[in-house]
């Protein structure tokens, strides 16, 4: 599979939604959608959450992710302003549940291509936790890009369905 590929799988399923209720179920009224990015000065922080199931079987082999309806994965990208290429970063992440239950993700780094060619780069960090039916997380992500002089928190909130 190429770089370009799985970076445009990535990319799809950050767009995808959170999951979806089972074909009984009653389904929620739509809410807007919540942000996905935030400007941070000179770079900007891209981020998504969704259920490890909607991965495809692949994927999920090559960066040895658990494919679940009862798993979230946050991916975190952060891309330079000024020339529109990702960055490498300190990122931390805290997640707690709406009932303040702390939910602990450990953020490893992926990089596609060479960064020091002109060759296709990707850099990304990823994480995955356990979710509930209808549990919200609200993820702190603190990042601090390379070279930058102080770190910088983005919040968000995202409700997941499994059943």
């Amino acid at each position: 599979m190429t770089q370009r590929t799985l970076l445009t799988g990535l990319l799809v399923l950050s767009l995808a939604a959170c999951g979806g209720p089972g074909e009984n179920a009653s389904v929620p009224e739509a809410q807007p959608a919540g942000a996905t990015f935030a400007d941070i000065g000179d770079h900007e922080i891209h981020f998504s959450a969704q259920t490890t199931d909607q991965l495809p079987p692949a994927i999920a082999r090559e960066y040895n992710i658990v494919r679940s309806k009862n798993r979230a994965m946050l991916n975190v990208s952060v891309i330079d302003k000024s020339n529109s290429r990702p960055v490498s970063a300190n990122v931390l992440v805290k997640t707690v549940n709406l009932t303040g239950q702390l939910k602990n993700i450990t953020m490893r780094k992926v990089t596609e291509g060479n960064p020091e060619t002109d060759d296709f780069v990707a850099i990304y960090y990823i994480g995955d936790t356990t979710v509930a039916n209808r549990e919200s997380l609200v993820f702190t992500i603190s990042v601090k890009p390379d070279g930058a002089e102080k770190s910088w928190d983005v919040k968000f909130q995202r409700e997941f369905f499994t059943d």
